[in-house]
Order: structure tokens, then sequence, then C-alpha cells
């Protein structure tokens, strides 16, 4: 249920947002307000039906004989096969304990209550409703000496009102996850990163590294991938931008996709990747798993590894991309250049045919070059060439809005020239020069005379357009569509033209 402003009688509070969330099976309401003392939203949760005396109960007394009685095999835990017994078996035996505490415990609180005890036994406690939240993208704890702080996808930062009142708390919620993927988090070894069975990222580190208190960043998975019509919904990019990107994919260029911190690089990648032909090989190579494909794509995930304990077992970035090249891929995606090394290996990959899509940290396209060139990645000028296009997203960190920002082709001399570019007063993508190094390229390989590809073009918007219209957003119908493209497009086109929906197209 969405808040409609108004101010309420009893409070100086204006309710921007109210929704609910399912956490187990435990519903959580979630407010976000504004309240005069505070500068930012305030983020409050509420579990109905919860009184504190229950909740002192639980965590005091019934917590503790669950330890007894409930034996939890880690490896179980993370298997995902089992990780449903396991918590079927455990919500079976928490209901038995509660019975004896609550006899005339009704179904429904029961249900309550056992979410809850599986909430803070197998769970993360008070981080695990945040991590059910599909509109956060971050979850901050900076220390016990103020609450958790969230970043919302639409509202921006807010503070919650839950607090963990012990640097302990945190330190156990660290280390809890640490385990879980064979990480450890103490004094001879203050910094963590690691990943929850969910894909969201975790950073943590203990005092004194960090001055004020332990902390905790989680950087939430997007359970729902990126698709293309998503971005051109949200108006991060112009459908016919979209279509020269589609252009470019169809015909195994390769693309960067640079910006800043948060700016939304590996989003967009995922979105080119839905235009990928279907009798492909698609290697993707990360440090956390974020890209996510359509299930029906031949494509192989690839995820660094960090060195145990020991120092041993590391396996790096460079070893994943030296190793996928000896994997027959047709397309590699890598998560993001940080090293000589491998840029090197990146672009010896594209000299040698490969088509291949992957991000760097740079704010726009001169820059993006710049960082290619100079320390410390440090790559030849000459060798640049290989790359067709690159693209820049940009985020406002004032307002939170993501937008494309600019759209450059590289010439046979490693140079950019930016055709389109992000108008921030009329919040635009503007076409300011015409394809030419990329026309070329596609006119080389493929005959396209200039009108052919403007044609072409104008075939992809179409069908994108037709796509946003039926609010065809899934990974999974997008995949399809795109497939039916490349494999029966006349027959698409027209089923686009008569105005059948995606649903009767795919069907």
């Amino acid at each position: 249920m969405k808040g409609n402003g108004k101010e309420p009688e009893t409070a100086k509070e204006i309710i921007l947002e109210t929704y609910s969330l399912d956490v187990e099976g435990m519903k959580i309401e979630v407010q976000i307000s504004r309240r005069p003392a505070l500068y930012v939203p305030l983020y409050s949760i509420k579990i109905p039906g919860l009184a504190e005396g229950t909740r002192l109960i639980l965590d005091t007394q019934i917590r503790g004989e669950l330890v007894g009685e409930v034996n939890i095999d880690i490896a179980e835990m993370l298997d995902a096969q089992k990780s449903k017994y396991v918590r079927d078996q455990f919500f079976s035996k928490t209901s038995r304990v509660l019975l004896r505490h609550f006899p005339n415990l009704s179904p429904d609180n029961l249900k309550v209550l056992s979410a809850y005890l599986m909430q803070y036994t197998l769970g993360l406690g008070d981080l695990e409703p945040f991590l059910h939240d599909e509109n956060l993208e971050e979850i901050v704890v900076n220390s016990a000496r103020q609450p958790i702080w969230v970043y919302n996808k639409k509202h921006g930062w807010c503070i919650t009102n839950i607090i963990l009142k012990e640097e302990k708390s945190i330190q156990d919620y660290a280390a809890a996850i640490g385990r879980r993927v064979g990480r450890q988090i103490n004094l001879l070894n203050p910094l963590m990163d690691a990943r929850l069975m969910t894909g969201d990222r975790v950073n943590a580190t203990l005092f004194p590294i960090s001055t004020m208190g332990n902390t905790i960043t989680i950087r939430k998975f997007a359970r729902n991938p990126w698709t293309p019509p998503l971005f051109i919904q949200s108006n991060t990019i112009s459908v016919d931008v979209m279509a020269l990107l589609w252009l470019g994919i169809q015909n195994e260029m390769s693309i960067l996709v640079s910006g800043g911190t948060g700016s939304g690089k590996t989003s967009f990648l995922n979105a080119l990747s839905n235009l990928f032909p279907p009798n492909q090989r698609i290697i993707s190579i990360e440090d956390t798993r974020e890209i996510y494909l359509p299930s029906f794509l031949q494509w192989v995930p690839l995820s660094t590894r960090l060195p145990n304990p020991e120092g041993k077992g590391e396996v790096r970035m460079l070893d994943l991309l030296v190793n996928s090249l000896r994997m027959r891929p047709d397309r590699i995606i890598v998560g993001e250049v940080r090293r000589r090394r491998e840029a090197e290996i990146l672009f010896e990959a594209m000299h040698t045919g490969h088509s291949v899509l992957a991000t760097l940290h740079a704010d726009n396209a001169e820059q993006t070059i710049s960082r290619l060139t100079n320390p410390p990645i440090d790559i030849p000028p000459i060798v640049i060439n290989a790359l067709d296009l690159i693209v820049v997203q940009y985020r406002n960190r004032r307002t939170g809005i993501r937008r494309t920002f600019e759209v450059a082709e590289i010439d046979d001399r490693g140079r950019q020239k930016v055709i389109y570019r992000w108008n921030p007063r009329t919040d635009k993508l503007e076409k300011i020069e015409e394809l030419s190094a990329l026309a070329d390229r596609i006119a080389l390989y493929t005959g396209m005379t200039t009108k052919e590809i403007n044609a072409d073009i104008a075939e992809k918007s179409m069908l994108l357009n037709h796509m946003v219209e039926n609010n065809c957003v899934d990974i999974e119908k997008v995949g399809r569509v795109v497939a039916e493209y490349y494999n029966n497009k006349d027959a698409l086109i027209e089923a686009v033209e008569d105005g059948r929906s995606i649903d009767d197209i795919i069907s």
C-alpha cells in the first residue's frame, strides 16, 4: 500500500510510503516517512502481533532450548537442495517447543513466532527483514552507536528504527556470515569480504580498524535482473540508443560499460547480455556473481575465490580470463577490469575475434580511454582499436537518478568519438555526431549500407517499444523475444506489427 503524502494529525510526520514484507512467513510492516528532526527519511519496520514481553521470552528462554534440541548442519544450510528440508525440520521442532510454553497459541501466531525464531537462529536476526526488501540496494551497520542505515531505490539513504546495541552483536553477525562461506573475521583478520548464499555481497570491518566501531556493509544482489525494456521504462536510456547497442551486440562488437560507483554499470551489462543470440556460448567472469541471464542460453558463470586463512586456494580474475579462452567462448563478460594484465588478456581476446563486454570505473568516454592507457592499467594505445563502443553510466547522488551519460565509438586509431550525450536540462540522450567508425565496421563485415543500418535500428526500436508497452521486463520473456528475433525475425516483426501481445508471440 502506497502512502498518500498526507500529514498525520497526531505528529509532524509525513508518510512517504508503506508496504509489507514476508519474511519466512512472518509479516513485516515497513513505513518510510519524513520527520522534522531528521534530515533523511526514516525507514521503520514493525512486526504485528509480537509484543515486547513475548519477544523477551523468545530471546532469553526458548532460543536457548532450541540450541539443545535442533542440530544445524551449516553445509546442509548452504546446499540449496537441502536448505528447504532443514528449514522445514526446524519449523516443526520450533512449533513443538513453542506449544509447550504457549499451549493456547493460535496457528497464525505460531507461524509468526516460529518465523521469528528461524530469523534469529538460521538467519541474520535484525538484518533479515532488510535482506527481504527488494526496494533496498544497500544495508549498512556503521557501529552500535547509531541505527542501521539502508539505501532505498526510490528514497535514497534512510535511517532505520533498528539499532544493534552492542559491538559484539555486530561482530557476531559478521562472524556468522564468514563461517557460512569459509571466511574468518577476528582481531588478527579484521577485514572480510564475503557473499551470502543469495548472492548479496558483504564487507565487514572490526574496531580499531574502523575507529568508530564494527561495521557491516551489504550490497544486495538484484533478485529481478535488469533488462533493456526496464532501462527504457525508467528513462535511463532512449529506445533508439538501446537499439543501436543491440545492433552492435548482434554484430559481435566489444563494448565497455564505464561509470562511477553505484552508477549501474553491472546492471547495464546484465541488460546488454540479454541481447545475445541463443546459439552461442557465453562465459561470465566476476568477483561476486551479479550477472544473470535467461535460463535457455548456453552460459557458464565463473567467480573468483579469495585465499583461505593459510593463503592458499586463491583464484584470481586473471586466472579465469586465461582459462575462459580455452573454453571456446563466443562471448566473454567480465565484471570489472582493474589491473594491467587483466586488460591485456581482455584486449587480446578482442583482437582474436571474441566479443567482450566488461565494466570499468570512469566518469566519461575520454576518461575511460585515459584510464586504460595510463597507470595502473597502462595498456598500449595501439590496442584500444579492438574496442568498438564505450557506454558511460551516470548516477546523480543528490537525486538518485541513473542515466546513460555517453555512448562513444572507437575509430581504427583508438580514439573515442561521442555519438550520444545526456543533456541534464532536457533529461534526454541527444545525438551530437553521426555514426562513422562503427558504421564502417558493420558495413565491412555485413555489407549493410547506412540506409540499411538505420532501418535495422528502427526495426529493433519498434520491437523494444512493443516490449515496453506490453510491460515485458522479465528476463526470461525478454530473452525469448530476442531469441525469436534471431531465429524467425520476419514472423516476429509481422506479429508485432499486427499488435499481438508478447505472451502470444512467445507461446
